[in-house]
């Protein structure tokens, strides 16, 4: 099982692939309500990947702290 840290990137990862391929799709685009749709679609799987980030980040953050403290009542 992956630990939160692939699993953020795997989810960041794809996310951010999204993104990508909404902004290559928008430069490809040769209407303009197209370009328009795949700008709002890249800006959208950008946000995703940027919140996917910070949820694991605080995650882990909190999974860090944890630790301290069992430690510290430990030890």
């Amino acid at each position: 099982m992956p630990n939160h840290g692939e699993l953020m990137a795997q989810t960041y990862e794809f996310y951010a692939e999204r993104a990508a391929a909404a902004e290559a799709a928008a430069d490809n685009a040769t209407l303009d309500n197209v370009r328009e749709r795949e700008m709002r679609s890249a800006k959208t799987w950008t946000a995703l990947a940027d919140q996917a980030r910070r949820v694991t980040l605080q995650r882990e953050k909190t999974e860090r702290e944890k630790a301290e403290a069992r430690a510290a009542e430990q030890g």
